[in-house]
């Protein structure tokens, strides 16, 4: 395969996503577009896991079909379209209803993130397919380092471009028109991926006869197979900084001054921080197992720093670490999957991995209820408590 073709695409699909969703950063913009509509802090863990959580319900059955198919482009072409379409509706949305009727935006807010978060489900079993046929072990680590790398780029000009436009227009119209610029934004990266050259795989399962045979089978599998037990427990546990992330701002806002450029600099800083992970990162591959463990230092560390600090200072260096910990997360946990799936079973690995991984995805739901009725104190405690956790088992990962 070219590599340099491959990964120049690859890298381009990162960048232009990671530009678009800065706008709507879970940690920064997001809680501030949904604080503006809804004033209680529970139902932002809600709207902040539904940008990532949509995908769970879907990804078994896309892979029920795709064990089966010998490519999968064609699909997610249209899992693109899909995507591109939603994410522009939210900011028509905003545009055209926003303060005139704040329940109803928020619906319709609900609605397309969870239609740009489930064709995510399908997606993510295309993606990682053709990610799996076209590098091989090594070059794909140091592919997804670069795409990382120059998404980190793609979120400091979003961070950059949210904090001019949120300094300069009202909201909620400024939230508008950031939608709708980084909707067109990502369709440059979503046309470059599409141009890869799909390789046929060359080992297919036959499908089972029903959807719920697969699932016995799949679980089947799991059930089976220890290695892929402790992957599965090690990522999960992966997402816990899921439970706190969301709130951060929120109680920066309550120690420092916090202006649109300032909210723009947390992404930056975030973003520098995936940066210099990336570095690292690119540099280690094909050590995933050493990533996966250093991530997880890395963010129990930033939230030990927000435990103990409340200073612009404290906040800006715990975006930083976790900036390093979320990349070398994403790197690591695909990649350790890969390491282990057989090739005619790669996709009912893969959506195996996703959906049981993916109720961390929804951890900023009872991490808005430890805040609500707790504090950050504990918050924090117990996010370090289930980080810990992770890190045990990811010292007993089998690669």
């Amino acid at each position: 395969m070219d590599y340099k073709s491959n990964n120049l695409k690859n890298v381009l699909h990162g960048f232009f996503l990671a530009l678009a969703l800065g706008v709507a950063e879970p940690s920064t913009t997001l809680p501030l577009i949904i604080h503006h509509f809804a004033k209680d802090v529970a139902i932002i863990g809600f709207f902040t896991s539904l940008l990532r959580g949509g995908a769970i319900v879907v990804q078994l059955f896309a892979a029920f079909y795709a064990q089966s198919f010998r490519l999968v482009m064609p699909y997610l072409r249209l899992v693109f379209l899909a995507r591109f379409l939603s994410w522009l509706s939210i900011g028509l949305a905003i545009y055209f209803i926003g303060d005139r009727d704040p329940q109803l935006t928020l619906m319709m807010i609900a609605l397309f993130l969870f239609l740009f978060s489930f064709s995510a489900g399908f997606g993510s079993i295309y993606f990682n397919e053709i990610l799996a046929k076209v590098f091989d072990q090594t070059s794909r680590g140091r592919s997804m380092a670069n795409r990382q790398f120059f998404a980190a780029v793609g979120s400091i000009l979003s961070g950059i471009a949210a904090g001019y436009v949120l300094s300069h227009y009202p909201a909620p119209q400024s939230y508008a028109y950031l939608f709708i610029l980084s909707a067109f934004l990502m369709a440059f990266g979503l046309v470059a991926f599409s141009t890869i050259k799909e390789p046929p795989r060359e080992k297919v399962t036959q499908k089972e006869k029903s959807f719920w045979e697969f699932l016995r089978n799949a679980f089947g599998l799991l059930a089976n197979d220890k290695a892929l037990q402790i992957q599965i427990a090690t990522v999960l546990l992966s997402y816990s900084f899921l439970f706190s992330f969301a709130y951060v701002i929120l109680q920066a806002k309550n120690y420092i001054h916090l202006t649109g450029w300032l909210v723009g600099g947390f992404i930056i800083i975030q973003m520098s921080g995936a940066m210099a992970g990336n570095l690292v990162w690119k540099h280690l591959a094909p050590h995933y197992k050493k990533i996966m463990i250093l991530s997880y230092l890395l963010a129990i560390a930033a939230f030990v720093l927000l435990l103990i600090l409340h200073t612009k200072m404290s906040f800006m260096a715990a975006f930083f670490l976790l900036g390093m910990a979320i990349d070398g997360f994403r790197i690591a946990s695909m990649n350790l999957l890969f390491a282990i799936a057989p090739e005619n079973k790669r996709p009912v690995y893969i959506a195996l991995q996703n959906n049981l991984t993916s109720i961390g995805l929804f951890f900023a739901i009872p991490g808005g209820f430890i805040l609500k009725y707790f504090g950050y104190e504990v918050l924090y405690g117990w996010t370090i408590a289930m980080l810990l956790l992770g890190l045990f088992f990811a010292r007993r990962l089998r690669v």
